[in-house]
């Protein structure tokens, strides 16, 4: 009787896994498409770019109405207000790209961006590896981001610009592969949290490859 209410348990807990699973990544793409019409309307728009204020404003109040709501339905508003936000951002960023003739490197960006989120996510999902042990590196990677980001405010060095998003690619890809693992594991059961973890993983990534690409593409 015993074995078979752990069995029944255990079924329960894959079951629901897999439903977390699955409604993160309908989430996601859905949240990464209207992200991306909301950056063709605000580049066909020619929006200008957010002050780095504005931007931290927009980007962490809107985080945080996200994870307050992500338990009701209000959740599911916020998370499209998040990324329609960053959408937003991608607008003037792209243009600028584009207006000097690397609309190659935007590609390419876009494929090492893709690149990277499906071969974590498919090697965290075939060996079923636990990647909590990621976490503390995260932790002192955030700390070491974080005061790179403000000392290239006031410095403005390009080789430490660089550097940053080196590092924020190390940073996205560990988030994307444990960010996948703690939902696998039952670490993160709302789909809300989850999509909002991959999907700022993926917005990093992006920008980071942009800028790295950009630099190697561009012959001034």
């Amino acid at each position: 009787m015993q074995d078979r209410l752990v069995t029944s348990a255990r079924s329960e807990s894959l079951l629901s896994t897999h439903k977390v699973l699955r409604n993160t990544y309908f989430l996601l793409a859905l949240t990464l498409t209207f992200s991306a019409v909301v950056a063709m309307v605000s580049m066909s728009l020619n929006l200008p770019p957010l002050p780095w204020w504005g931007l931290l404003v927009g980007f962490y109040g809107l985080l945080f109405l996200t994870n307050a709501t992500a338990n009701s339905g209000m959740g599911l508003v916020s998370v499209f207000a998040l990324t329609g936000f960053l959408g937003y951002t991608l607008g003037p960023i792209l243009n600028a790209y584009i207006s000097y003739g690397l609309g190659d490197v935007v590609g390419l960006a876009l494929g090492a961006t893709a690149a990277v989120f499906f071969a974590c996510s498919a090697y965290v999902l075939t060996t079923k590896k636990d990647m909590s042990f990621l976490s503390g590196m995260m932790i002192a990677l955030f700390v070491v981001l974080l005061v790179g980001v403000i000392a290239n405010i006031f410095l403005t060095i390009p080789a430490l610009s660089l550097a940053i998003s080196a590092l924020f690619i190390i940073f996205s890809t560990g988030a994307i592969l444990l960010a996948t693992s703690n939902i696998i594991h039952g670490g993160e059961t709302n789909y809300i949290r989850a999509t909002v973890d991959l999907y700022v993983s993926l917005y990093n990534l992006f920008l980071s490859f942009l800028q790295i690409f950009g630099v190697l593409g561009n012959d001034d």
